[in-house]
């Protein structure tokens, strides 16, 4: 027997997962989606969520690495398009947790620890 979960909930969960960067750049955007792999039982969140945390440490990696270019001013349009892909990407996220509720969104080209 196959369970059922709430397409509604599991859309809210998922757009908060993904949505989550934009609260902040500290502690609590990764806390989000951290607190609903864990409190979650439905396994898409559950991917949802874990890609999520995937794409935040990705992003902080990328910015700590690029820490020293930028401050030798080398790195100025790295810095850029990192932020712009900080806002691009969870934005693509959401609307594929909308329109898809069934599937995980797997962001492209990042390293996945989780």
């Amino acid at each position: 027997m196959e369970a059922t979960f709430d397409p509604d909930k599991r859309k809210l969960f998922s757009i908060i997962s993904h949505g989550s960067i934009f609260f902040s750049q500290l502690l609590f955007s990764a806390g989000l989606p951290f607190a609903l792999l864990f409190f979650s039982d439905d396994p898409v969140v559950k991917d949802n969520a874990r890609e999520a945390l995937n794409f935040h440490f990705n992003m902080w990696l990328y910015s700590v690495l690029l820490i020293i270019p930028a401050a030798l001013l080398i790195g100025l349009p790295l810095v850029a398009l990192l932020g712009l892909v900080q806002v691009i990407m969870p934005i693509f996220a959401i609307l594929s947790s909308v329109s898809d509720p069934d599937k995980a969104y797997r962001y492209p080209f990042i390293f996945r620890p989780l």
